[in-house]
């Protein structure tokens, strides 16, 4: 099993910038793709970015392709996201999730472990 627990989200303006930490305990993390996710108020948990155990290969969604960046230390057992140019539409709960398999990384279902998630708002 594998605890996560985000870190680094808060109140930003338009064009700000924010770095999510997302702190594992338990199984190797190295083990485990990895994803974050986030879900607005009055929508559905979407896919955000993601990244393979190695690090090797990232994945980003459309509308946060080039201001977003994700990464990973598996040292540390830490993965990180780096908000840049923030947007009103960004805010929402940021999760981050780990996929056993390393397959459909954009598919929520195919997450097995969830931290709490984190709030991101940002003002206009």
């Amino acid at each position: 099993q594998v605890q996560l627990v985000e870190s680094g989200g808060g109140l930003v303006q338009a064009g700000g910038s924010l770095r999510l930490s997302c702190a594992a305990s338990g199984r190797a993390f190295s083990h485990y793709a990895m994803g974050w996710f986030r879900r607005a108020p009055g929508k559905e948990r979407e896919f955000v970015a993601a990244i393979t155990w190695s690090g090797g290969s990232t994945y980003y969604a459309d509308s946060v392709k080039g201001r977003f960046t994700i990464s990973r230390d598996n040292i540390k057992n830490t993965l990180y996201l780096q908000m840049n140019s923030l947007k009103p539409e960004d805010t929402a709960v940021y999760l981050c999730a780990a996929n056993p398999t390393g397959l459909s990384l954009q598919v929520v279902t195919r997450y097995l472990y969830w931290g709490q998630g984190t709030q991101v708002t940002v003002s206009s």
